[in-house]
């Protein structure tokens, strides 16, 4: 590996996503090469330049790509000073291979919206907690990413769905504080996930995860008021830990834990 390049890669605890890649390289090229996964790659910095069956693409910061898996391709950047990326690479079957095709004849997408939801699901898998909005994210990032394959040009379905969105809630109330999956709760609902979340946040204003911490906010503000210290609260809620709690727990309220019970 050239010197000065970072790499951190990780396999996540979330269905369907293989690896994670977060790397910089300051003059490293990949040679032609392929992956038994889709590639969805952001560039934060640089511009990088690449072959996808021999023919020549380029990616650059306000871009997405998506590399189908058992095609060649290859890397390199096109300014001395490298460039700098992030990779999630999805299982075959989360696409679909009957889509190979339209990824091969155009990888690349100027889409703000997709491109925020990668990026705001990279932050979710970095911190490695928050597995059903991670999950939710997922979905719609695929639903996005099937979208632009298939060339659809007309306006999807309306997500408006009451009865789902009802029984979505009922199902996170009756998992608090442990939680569940967004594929386990689509499940129960007899719902598509993606479905599930848009229906959801269509009825509510606010997605499922969102849905999920504020309730464990509110659990963990009766634990704190009984006197149980945060620690302890923060298991008894369904936080990872006290800083998991303190964190949520400061966003919503404003204040920690502590200083919300003193007197």
């Amino acid at each position: 590996m050239n010197g000065g390049a970072q790499v951190k890669a990780w396999r996540p605890g979330i269905s369907g996503v293989v690896e994670v890649l977060h790397a910089y390289f300051p003059s490293h090229a990949y040679p032609s090469h392929t992956h038994d996964a889709w590639t969805v790659l952001i560039v934060d910095e640089g511009v990088v330049r690449y072959d996808l069956d021999h023919r020549e693409h380029g990616l650059a910061q306000s871009q997405v790509s998506l590399l189908p898996p058992h095609v060649p391709h290859d890397g390199r950047s096109v300014h001395p000073s490298g460039f700098r990326k992030r990779v999630l690479y999805l299982e075959p079957s989360r696409l679909g291979p009957g889509l190979v095709g339209a990824a091969v004849d155009r990888p690349e997408y100027v889409d703000p919206v997709l491109r925020r939801r990668i990026h705001q699901l990279h932050d979710v898998l970095a911190d490695g907690r928050e597995s059903l909005e991670s999950q939710s994210r997922l979905a719609l990032i695929e639903e996005r990413l099937q979208q632009h394959l298939r060339r659809q040009v007309t306006a999807p379905p309306d997500p408006r769905d009451p009865t789902v969105a009802t029984r979505l809630r009922e199902v996170l109330d009756g998992h608090l504080p442990e939680g569940i999956g967004l594929e386990e709760a689509a499940l129960l609902v007899h719902a598509h996930p993606t479905h599930l979340v848009r229906a959801f946040t269509r009825e509510y204003g606010l997605p499922p995860h969102r849905y999920l911490t504020g309730r464990r906010v509110d659990l963990a503000r009766r634990y704190l008021l009984e006197g149980r210290p945060p620690a302890e609260v923060a298991t008894l809620a369904g936080f990872y830990d006290q800083s998991h709690l303190t964190r949520h727990f400061r966003r919503m309220l404003g204040v920690t834990p502590g200083q919300f019970v003193r007197p």
